[in-house]
């Protein structure tokens, strides 16, 4: 969750670092604090600084322009908090009894508390309510042994005391480290949390996205589980856990990734709402080309005689990215007709379904660094490598955002959503890219084992071409509508979304998109479940919004939804508009008449604007609503 940024060069690097976690912000921003070393005139020792500030980043830039600090070598962090409350004190870095070591750290350690009391009882105080804090503090103890057996205070000596420390530690992390007596080295390790390092020129950087080396390199080289790395000015060293050096040369960032810029936008959500068109084009042109009526007209990058034998799917995923998996399902066993199921990825990991034989495993992530679902499809590649049977193959699918993440590192075949860069923490285009991934996955499956005609794909396949124009005047038009009524919401406390069949995840989409912006509880139900439960809690004060598109449920959902309009709701429909049936709600949020098949594309951007505009009228940081990161990268 939290932002990591190290750099060591000939530069003054406190600007580096602010500017390099202005890029990392999204992934938290309870706190942050930077650490620099200031080497001393005619000595071989430096002299540490630290500048720490609760809230956003820019309170540490302010803070920073008030009392610069100096240095070639120095690490920053931006925090979501999960031990210790978001203050000051519990911000990081982190420093050691000694005031000689800075540590900054992404990730949990589980075992932190039986070295909190190991460390008090050495009489070591501990300052804040961190499981960060005990890294400096056994680092510092083990560089005095190694210093007490004659080692010299370099490099080298720093790095021994880090993978002694990490082989003790339990949990996920990455950390960076600095040491005052050795103004020339940082040393950096990582374990199922993201870091990748960037090698510019004359100068080495180390973040946990490759976003926050945007401008400052494009050669690249990400870590490994559990590997530690040295960086000087010279270059960098790589080791795996057990000491042995690694020789790996560092790939180079195709493309420019594009910084963050709002353009005319007020927010970045907006912006990453208006841009759907685009994404939609983009993914279309790259994977839906118009050639034939084969299998070979959807251009996934999967090896298709993995799908030979393939009887079952189960995907993984966690949040937003798990609507986006439940439209997939209902595509998959709809139309292409294989049984599939989804299961929260924090929840597989601990009660993981019996083992089904010719299964395929699907993670999605937009990040593809979701600790929860990384874990949950390590550990079913696990079970499954331990059963002999090669029935019980683990076939897997990952479904992100970024190639460059563990996710796409860790499994054979990926599809890129290719949305672009997402500043936004409540997704929005990469829930499209998502959707859009399993309609093509949709389409190569049906073809490939003969489940839909020749036209029922291709129909699909054309309906989907055009989605980006039916998105482009969806959003113009709504955006209007949303601005002009979000004031009637603004001290709503509840709202229920209602939706069926492949719109039900739209419900519990925009239900998530209204709680994690605007702060109004929100919930959403298959439309069908109203009565048994939810009903209770209908007035006047409560809004419901429904999703009705003409198909299957259609006449069942406005039958459900004329059951919360007798309760005296107010009752917003998502809907095709001129039709007579549409007269029974209070506000419509009109959509193309298009196939139910596709209606998903369509129905969530509404609701994605309707939410914008109600947090943006109460005033609301959209961008980095309170709570919560971009990448959700400890369990």
């Amino acid at each position: 969750m939290c932002g990591i940024f190290g750099v060591i060069g000939s530069r003054e690097v406190s600007p580096l670092i602010l500017d390099g976690l202005r890029k990392l912000e999204y992934r938290g921003y309870d706190s942050a604090g930077l650490a620099t070393i200031q080497h001393v005139k005619n000595q071989q020792f430096g002299q540490l600084f630290t500048r720490k500030s609760k809230g956003k980043l820019i309170n540490l830039s302010n803070l920073i322009q008030k009392k610069p600090i100096q240095g070639h070598l120095g690490i920053g962090h931006t925090r979501w908090a999960t031990h210790g409350k978001p203050n000051e004190i519990n911000a990081h870095p982190h420093i050691d009894f000694t005031g000689q070591i800075a540590v900054v750290q992404n990730g949990i350690i589980e075992n932190y508390r039986e070295f909190s009391k190991s460390l008090q009882l050495k009489g070591i105080k501990l300052t804040s309510e961190t499981d960060t804090e005990i890294i400096p503090h056994l680092i510092s103890l083990e560089i005095a042994n190694f210093l007490e057996k004659g080692l010299s205070a370099n490099g080298q000596t720093l790095l021994k005391a880090v993978q002694k420390v990490v082989s003790f530690l339990s949990g996920t992390y990455s950390i960076a480290v600095i040491w005052s007596k050795v103004p020339n080295a940082l040393v950096v390790a990582r374990r199922q949390a993201p870091l990748v390092l960037g090698c510019g020129e004359g100068e080495f950087f180390c973040a946990s996205d490759t976003s926050a080396l945007v401008g400052f390199t494009r050669f690249l080289l990400p870590l490994k589980d559990n590997e530690i790395a040295l960086l000087t000015p010279l270059g960098i060293e790589l080791y795996d856990e057990n000491g042995n050096r690694q020789h790996r040369a560092p790939s180079i960032e195709e493309g420019s990734e594009l910084s963050p810029d709002k353009k005319q936008f007020r927010h970045f959500m907006l912006k990453e709402i208006y841009e759907q068109p685009e994404t939609a084009q983009l993914w279309i042109d790259r994977y839906l080309p118009k050639n034939s009526l084969s299998e070979n007209s959807v251009s996934l990058p999967i090896n298709k005689s993995s799908l030979e034998k393939i009887e079952r799917i189960q995907i993984l995923a966690c949040g937003t990215s798990r609507h986006a998996a439940m439209v997939g399902a209902y595509l998959l066993e709809q139309f292409a007709g294989v049984p599939t199921n989804v299961y929260f990825a924090s929840e597989f990991r601990y009660a993981p379904p019996p083992v089904s034989p010719n299964t395929l495993t699907i993670g999605v992530s937009q990040s593809g660094e979701t600790a929860d679902t990384l874990a949950a499809l390590r550990m079913e590649k696990e079970r499954r490598n331990s059963i002999k049977d090669p029935n019980f193959t683990f076939h897997q699918l990952g479904i992100t955002n970024r190639l460059d993440s563990s996710l796409a590192r860790e499994l054979e075949n990926v599809i890129d959503i290719g949305s672009g860069i997402e500043i936004g923490v409540a997704a929005t285009k990469t829930f499209l890219g998502q959707m859009l991934s399993f309609y093509g996955l949709t389409l190569l499956v049906a073809s490939h084992k003969q489940k839909r005609s020749t036209k029922e794909i291709q129909d699909l396949s054309n309906d989907l071409r055009l989605v980006p124009k039916q998105l482009l005047d969806l959003i113009k038009k709504h955006d209007a509508l949303s601005k002009g009524i979000a004031h009637l919401f603004a001290e709503t406390k509840d709202v229920i979304f209602l939706g069926r069949g492949i719109n039900y995840p739209i419900a519990l989409e925009g239900a998530l998109k209204l709680k994690e912006i605007s702060y109004i509880h929100a919930q959403g139900y298959p439309a069908g479940e109203l009565k048994h439960g939810p009903i209770a809690l209908l007035d006047k004060h409560v809004p419901v919004i429904s999703i009705a598109v003409p198909g299957v449920v259609y006449e069942k959902v406005l039958s459900n939804s004329q059951e919360a309009k007798t309760r005296d709701a107010l009752l917003i429909g998502v809907t095709p508009p001129n039709r007579p049936e549409s007269e029974m709600f209070d506000e419509l949020f009109s959509i193309p008449k298009v196939s139910e098949w596709v209606s998903p594309l369509l129905t969530v951007v509404p609701l994605q604007l309707f939410s914008y505009h109600i947090a943006a009228h109460k005033g609301l940081d959209v961008d980095q609503p309170r709570n919560l990161a971009k990448s959700v990268t400890v369990e």
